[in-house]
């Protein structure tokens, strides 16, 4: 499902802005129309408790405030314990925000986004058994910015090869056709061509790593749940909408993401010399503690009152 300009954004004709071009609004050409009832969802997001640079609530009151999505598939990397806290957070709220616990898992291949999950999943491993864990816990698994040449995205021999073996247990369920940063936006034409042509859906999503740039990409399907989502997915019925980030605007993003990891390593570092039982901040309450406390999200209707 190759990306077109939305309507109002395209032009009159080879003078109209071209369909890469940062800023500019892309919509997938399947999917539920514009005017169509249809729900929102952005599907990989990252917080504190990986690379991300904010916590659960900070994420949770930016999409409330400032969004219209109805799902959000926090999908931090090799970990799902700020996933699980959020989705515990929204439910004991009543949030109309749903929150599916997803993984971005690392395998040999390339990141692979996995979602529904229950249990963490293993990361450096084939794809191939990567995709067929994700399924037995009854989960999805869509290569995440697949195509772009570099060794954390799937390539078309990688993805050739699930596709044509001819089993539902190793078969991706989507392909993330969508993904506003550089490794979307050179070749999300190919990546809808591509699952076009091997009967794949398409999600987008955000890929975002701080409140702000979550909903810059998302997923459009019938229905207005977690549930309609997964069964969109399962029946080809997605689509997508985003604009791709300018060249220069994430380098803020990563100088923060630098002084994150700085801050990590001093408190994991702090919190051994003391004997504290505590760490570097995961996002959410319990997050200190060593173990992390993920399940006692649950009772939080207040500021966090984490150790420190």
């Amino acid at each position: 499902m190759v990306g077109r300009l939305l309507p109002d954004l395209a032009g009159s004709g080879p003078g109209g802005p071209a369909v890469s071009d940062p800023g500019t609004t892309l919509r997938s050409v399947g999917g539920p129309e514009p005017a169509e009832p249809r729900g929102r969802g952005d599907l990989h997001v990252h917080t504190l408790a990986s690379d991300g640079l904010d916590d659960i609530e900070t994420i949770l009151a930016h999409v409330m405030a400032n969004t219209d999505l109805d799902v959000l598939g926090i999908a931090d990397h090799e970990r799902i314990d700020g996933a699980i806290a959020a989705r515990a957070i929204a439910r004991a709220r009543g949030l109309r925000l749903e929150i599916i616990v997803g993984e971005e898992i690392t395998t040999l291949e390339g990141h692979l986004l996995a979602l529904f999950l229950e249990e963490r999943v293993r990361p450096f491993r084939s794809m191939r058994t990567t995709i067929g864990e994700v399924h037995e816990q009854g989960g999805l698994a869509i290569p995440a910015h697949p195509l772009f040449p570099y060794p954390l995205c799937a390539q078309g021999w990688t993805l050739r090869r699930l596709v044509s073996a001819g089993d539902a247990r190793v078969r991706p369920d989507a392909l993330e056709a969508f993904n506003p940063t550089t490794f979307g936006r050179l070749v999300h034409t190919r990546v809808g061509a591509f699952a076009a042509a091997h009967g794949l859906a398409t999600v987008g999503n955000s890929d975002a790593h701080e409140a702000a740039a979550i909903g810059t990409g998302f997923t459009t399907f019938p229905g207005r749940t977690a549930e309609d989502m997964r069964e969109a997915i399962l029946a080809g019925t997605t689509g997508w909408e985003g604009s791709f980030h300018r060249t220069t605007s994430q380098l803020p993003t990563f100088g923060r993401q630098l002084r994150k990891y700085s801050r990590d390593m001093r408190a994991e570092v702090g919190g051994h010399v003391r004997r504290d039982g505590t760490g570097r901040d995961l996002g959410y309450p319990g997050g200190r503690f060593r173990p992390p406390r993920p399940e006692g999200a649950v009772s939080v209707g207040h500021p966090r009152e984490d150790a420190s």
